[in-house]
């Protein structure tokens, strides 16, 4: 099976977390046909072939970008505009989506990009709380909670979909230090590479673009070499 279709059938079948912190509420896109449409789409159109991505993992889904497309760190503009994928989503944009795929542009592409890497989430679903994104580690214990849905995600990405060798953090915070915690306790991949979050990029240190741009690029390219 090829690994877009494979990847198709794991959002098809994507289960929702037993329970959830009271007043944290689940962004779940993956039970509406507009959204499996658009996961069909991409998914078919970059990841048509048998050959295992370097996984690029950020923290989870927001509210703009995949919690409303299904495809991690891509928003309905640029879904539209960058990829050529119509839909009817409202097109508001997320910042963490504008950097990786300016980020995308400057490696060379989406058709280049997507046919070494592999983005997705430590927690594939995205959650809000009053109103606001909120982070599967904002919460001690939604963390907790949610362990053994997370380390059965990365499996199954690691075995199916990606390579072992060398995994990319999007966080240098809190993501990584839990996915360095995950991999001493289950042993899932080699090597671990943390590279600054996209949203911290574009609100905190926007003019030092074209830099955080070449360090992605030169960590995301050894890592193919």
């Amino acid at each position: 099976m090829m690994i877009g279709q494979k990847l198709i059938d794991y959002y098809r079948d994507i289960k929702k977390p037993n329970e959830l912190p009271e007043g944290v509420e689940l962004l779940f896109p993956f039970d509406q046909d507009p959204v499996i449409d658009s996961i069909t789409s991409f998914y078919t159109k970059y990841f048509g072939d048998h050959h295992k991505r370097v996984l690029v993992m950020g923290i989870n889904p927001g509210r703009f970008g995949g919690g409303v497309t299904g495809i991690p760190f891509t928003d309905p503009q640029i879904m539209e505009e960058q990829l050529s994928l119509p839909n009817n989503f409202e097109k508001k944009p997320e910042l963490s989506s504008k950097f990786i795929y300016e980020m995308i542009n400057h490696l060379g592409g989406a058709e280049f990009f997507y046919s070494k890497f592999l983005l997705s989430s430590v927690c594939p679903l995205g959650f809000v709380k009053a109103g606001k994104n909120m982070n599967y580690y904002d919460d001690k214990q939604l963390q907790e909670s949610l362990e053994d849905y997370m380390v059965k995600s990365l499996k199954w990405h690691l075995e199916k979909v990606t390579s072992k060798e060398v995994v990319f953090s999007l966080g240098q915070g809190k993501n990584i230090k839990y996915l360095e915690y995950l991999n001493a306790k289950y042993h899932l991949f080699g090597k671990l590479v943390p590279l600054p979050h996209p949203r911290w990029i574009l609100q905190y240190r926007r003019k030092r673009l074209p830099e955080f741009l070449d360090l992605y690029k030169q960590e995301l390219l050894q890592a193919i070499e």
